[in-house]
């Protein structure tokens, strides 16, 4: 699994949409994730191969 640090939510939101428009699938749909803990919010998907691509945005990561 591949996983990036987006800069906000909605960064999560636009990759994920990029993702599934370049023929991605859906592995798990944007959205919090607090039993990661809390500002966590994220997306997963799968690229064409199968490998799973993890966005995430950490509220707690940010300057």
């Amino acid at each position: 699994m591949a996983a990036f640090l987006a800069p906000s939510a909605a960064a999560v939101d636009s990759a994920y949409a990029d993702g599934l428009a370049h023929g991605g699938r859906d592995a798990g749909a944007p959205g919090p994730r607090p039993h990661y803990g809390g500002g966590y919010y994220g997306a997963y998907l799968r690229d064409p191969d199968g490998n799973k691509i993890h966005i995430v945005h950490r509220a707690d990561l940010q300057p």
